[in-house]
């Protein structure tokens, strides 16, 4: 069962715009095997299902192995109405020590869901807990709707990768963002 507890300010959504990060030419970082490109879209269609079967009207930046510039990604949320707008991506070091799951945001609206996705991943997935943060990231500015962006784990750290890699591990990770994002409406 996935939960999570303290709520904050509810918003209004009815659509969430999953933005599954990088694609095509742009592979994202590449580590111990894994394509982060591939991941997130993997990721991304997962959630999708979860989101569909509580009621949410979901919309995908990409559904293939396509390149979307960010200000594409970008029109494409501003297009829908009462949205929530979250990018999937997971991360890389040169230190290949540090691990953990993180939120970006860029508004108080948008700090109050990445918490509360971060708090359903916590609770719910193996894996440290890097914390929520302010970032003024291209693709969270030039959305208007709330924006997150999110990094399931660290592709350069074995355990995180390892992790990461199976279906059952990304399944649970999309169930996850899925209470959050749940949490966080109204």
């Amino acid at each position: 069962m996935f939960c999570i507890s303290t709520q904050v300010a509810a918003l209004d959504f009815s659509t969430v715009v999953i933005d599954p990060g990088h694609g095509g030419k742009d592979g994202g970082c590449v580590h111990n095997g894994l394509v982060e490109k591939k991941l997130c879209l993997d990721l991304a269609l997962r959630l999708e299902k979860v989101l569909k079967a509580k009621g949410l009207r979901v919309v995908l930046t990409r559904r293939t192995d396509v390149f979307v510039s960010l200000e594409k990604r970008a029109i494409i949320s501003n297009r829908q109405r009462k949205a929530l707008f979250v990018s999937l991506h997971f991360n890389a070091s040169k230190d290949r020590s540090i691990s953990g799951m993180e939120v970006f945001y860029r508004s108080p609206s948008g700090k109050g869901v990445a918490t509360q996705i971060l708090r359903s991943m916590d609770i719910n997935l193996k894996g440290k807990n890097r914390g929520i943060f302010y970032e003024d990231l291209k693709v969270l500015r030039e959305t208007a709707a709330v924006a997150v962006l999110i990094e399931g784990g660290y592709l350069s750290n074995k355990t995180d990768a390892a992790r990461c890699s199976t279906a059952a591990h990304r399944d649970q990770m999309a169930r996850a963002i899925a209470a959050g994002i749940l949490a966080a409406r109204s």
